[in-house]
């Protein structure tokens, strides 16, 4: 019996419509999940200009509705956190440890613009009796979402907090990912994150989760860097939108560690005239990340290379859902990952388009739309 899903519609022209679409029985290596929330972010937003019609979102969390008969790991009442970077654990990449980059499923590195063709079949969702392309593959913003058992991940825990849950499989994942997982920071060490929206934010708690002995936050907005404290920075510098490519910022960097700099620094402001900015913030053999997944072409002063510092572009935090996921999940129980603060605020789908207007303007480091 299909499912009529109440559902936010990205209509390919800078809008959205909050319509029905439905979702026919699940084929069988699919799953149909109720949504219990949904986590926002800047691509939601990108998504309106796809130039198509898509059902939108790709973080969220919620239950198991209906099994494939082939899916054997899920089943009907299971808590489940979504995986958008879904891999199929035969390709090259995925052989190599490389999950968040598989050759065959990846919407970014494969099919592009948020869909993988041939990853779900597109007559299981329709819109106004047509297929419907879902956001990476998932489709969060939706209150039933129909996709692939590889994109779920099982979550057991009597109380959890779908909300919380809902924003581990983006922005906290490419934060936390890219400083454990891509760069590996060492204890002790001292780091800088340029940008404290919610990566930054994300980059912050896992610098400090790591063991971190020096944490610097640099923001343009002083509210951010309120935030960044309480997230585990250690000092903040408020940084002036006058500054070309942050070349105050880095001398102010320089003169705190020993006039050498860092030894790592986080990109994490989106920005691309900040893309190579992380480079001049690390000292010699320094690590800089550049985790805002900048996709322009800048020019680079090849100087800041020297010497022997490493400049790294990692994609999701290298995720490999099954791995890191459940500890996320046992961070978060423990305290340690700061899920529950970095939530501004919980909208219902109808409030979707306040809710992006309150990401736009800065006011939320993160918001979710809860489903009742």
């Amino acid at each position: 019996m299909s499912i009529i899903s109440k559902s936010a519609i990205a209509t390919g022209d800078g809008k959205f419509v909050i319509d029905h679409v439905t979702l026919g029985e699940p084929l069988e290596d699919e799953v149909v999940v109720k949504m219990k929330a949904a986590g926002l972010c800047h691509t939601d937003y990108d998504s309106l200009s796809w130039g198509k019609p898509v059902l939108m979102g790709h973080e969220g969390a919620g239950i198991v509705e209906k099994v494939g008969a082939g899916v054997n790991n899920l089943a009907k009442g299971d808590q489940v956190i979504f995986n958008w970077a879904t891999p199929c654990m035969s390709c090259f990449q995925c052989q190599e440890g490389n999950q968040h980059i598989c050759e065959n499923n990846s919407p970014v590195v494969a099919g592009g613009n948020g869909y993988t063709p041939g990853h779900a079949h597109l007559e299981g969702t329709q819109w106004k009796g047509r297929p419907i392309e879902r956001s990476f593959n998932i489709g969060t913003l939706s209150e039933y979402a129909l996709v692939k058992a590889s994109a779920l991940v099982k979550v057991d825990d009597e109380n959890l907090n779908f909300s919380a849950a809902s924003i581990v499989s983006c922005g906290v994942m490419t934060g936390y990912g890219s400083v454990v997982n891509s760069a590996r920071l060492k204890a002790g060490s001292s780091a800088v994150v340029l940008g404290c929206g919610g990566v930054g934010l994300n980059v912050i708690n896992a610098c400090a989760i790591s063991g971190a002995a020096s944490i610097l936050a640099v923001d343009i907005n002083p509210n951010k860097l309120e935030l960044a404290k309480q997230f585990g920075a250690t000092d903040v510098i408020l940084a002036d939108r006058t500054d070309t490519g942050l070349a105050q910022v880095a001398e102010k960097v320089k003169k705190m560690f020993d006039g050498r700099g860092a030894d790592y620094a986080f990109e994490c402001t989106a920005i691309p005239s900040l893309g190579a900015a992380p480079l001049a913030m690390i000292r010699n053999a320094g690590t800089a990340v550049q985790v805002s997944g900048i996709e322009e072409e800048i020019t680079v002063d090849m100087r800041l290379f020297e010497w022997d510092k490493i400049y790294i572009n990692p994609l999701y935090g290298k995720c490999r859902p099954e791995i890191d996921f459940p500890k996320l999940m046992r961070l978060y129980k423990k305290g340690d990952l700061k899920l529950d603060q970095m939530i501004s605020r919980e909208y219902q789908l109808e409030d979707l388009h306040q809710a992006l207007d309150d990401m736009l303007q800065g006011k939320n480091a993160k918001g979710v739309i809860v489903f009742n």
